[in-house]
């Protein structure tokens, strides 16, 4: 009797893990969130701080600088408007990155959704058949490199690199290197960003939507906290009994999913399908997300530090317009930002070990 109570006792072990390793990695996951008590709480977490400080110390470098055009509710409104279209990848590369990944092809997956919803057969179908493209294209862009990279093995650097070459190469196939136009039926893409409600233009709204969505999925789910456990250590994840392959396939999803909505966000803003739309986006996105606190070795990171991350980047880009300074010193700036950023974030890292 005892001998059969061993044996049979044995093969649920070998198919599934102990609910008692699952509850560890679930609680590993929920310890490397944020706490929960409240939103004006995480902001006033250090590293959050911080960021506010530096949007602060810029504004009044704006003020200084160029006091007549810097504070102008227009310039406010352009502001908020340019950090939508980078704001959306911004979200999906913060999952991606606390996943333990990074994705290079976010800039050219949009210029190829925003193409592929702006050639005439699409065109012909309206303004919400487009909107759909674009998110299907981007989804299906993401879905492919997160199966390159959690079932064909490839390295997230590699897979995310050819498929930025890849969708370049075919939204400018497709588009014959041409601007394609959003036609006059379909001008309800183009009100996305005429249409003001309380003085902003929908699209703010949309980016507010999905910053918010982005935030519950991260924060009050349990994919948020799957995201977590695999970012912060994949073999616990897989041994709790987490699909870490099928997770991190569902991570770059979302991030095509991302692109898609940015995709219709560009178009209303430039009325135009192009293969050039979303150049060095990658570079913005996964700037902001380290800006903002996020580990790019994953595991950690946040919703609100990658957005506030984003408006730092968006509104140092604004200055140096406003002042007429050179785009590549713009470039130069943004590059020594993020050197910085990294080089803070190990000095954390070590401290804390």
């Amino acid at each position: 009797m005892t001998d059969a109570r061993a044996s049979g006792g044995s093969t649920p072990q070998s198919t599934q893990p102990p609910a008692d390793e699952h509850h560890r990695v679930e609680e590993q996951a929920r310890a490397a969130q944020p706490a929960r008590p409240s939103v004006l709480s995480r902001i006033g977490q250090e590293r959050h701080l911080g960021l506010v400080v530096a949007l602060i110390l810029l504004a009044v470098v704006g003020l200084v600088t160029s006091p007549e055009n810097f504070a102008t509710s227009s310039n406010m409104v352009s502001i908020l408007a340019l950090a939508s279209t980078i704001g959306v990848i911004t979200v999906g590369m913060t999952f991606v990155i606390i996943g333990g990944g990074i994705d290079l092809s976010v800039g050219a997956v949009m210029a190829l959704a925003s193409v592929w919803a702006t050639t005439l057969a699409t065109q012909a179908y309206g303004p919400v058949v487009m909107a759909i493209c674009a998110i299907v294209v981007g989804t299906g862009a993401g879905l492919v490199s997160g199966f390159l990279i959690s079932y064909g093995r490839m390295v997230p650097f590699i897979a995310t690199l050819a498929m930025l070459v890849a969708a370049r190469g075919l939204a400018q196939r497709m588009s014959d290197r041409r601007t394609q136009l959003v036609g006059p039926d379909n001008s309800a893409i183009v009100d996305l960003s005429t249409t003001r409600v309380f003085g902003l233009p929908l699209l703010v709204y949309i980016f507010a939507l999905v910053v918010a969505v982005g935030w519950l999925v991260l924060n009050r789910t349990t994919f948020g906290r799957r995201t977590y456990a695999v970012g912060g250590n994949p073999e616990a994840a897989r041994l709790a009994g987490i699909n870490v392959r099928r997770h991190t396939m569902m991570l770059y999803a979302l991030s095509g999913l991302c692109c898609g909505i940015a995709a219709v966000i560009i178009m209303a803003r430039t009325t135009t399908g192009s293969s050039t739309h979303g150049d060095l986006y990658e570079l913005d996105a996964i700037a902001a997300v380290i800006i903002g606190g996020t580990l790019l070795t994953g595991g950690r990171g946040t919703i609100i530090g990658s957005i506030l991350g984003l408006l730092i980047f968006t509104v140092i880009t604004n200055l140096f317009i406003l002042n007429g300074l050179n785009t590549s010193d713009q470039l130069i700036a943004k590059g020594l930002i993020i050197v910085i950023a990294v080089l803070l974030q190990r000095r954390s890292l070590e401290s804390r070990t």
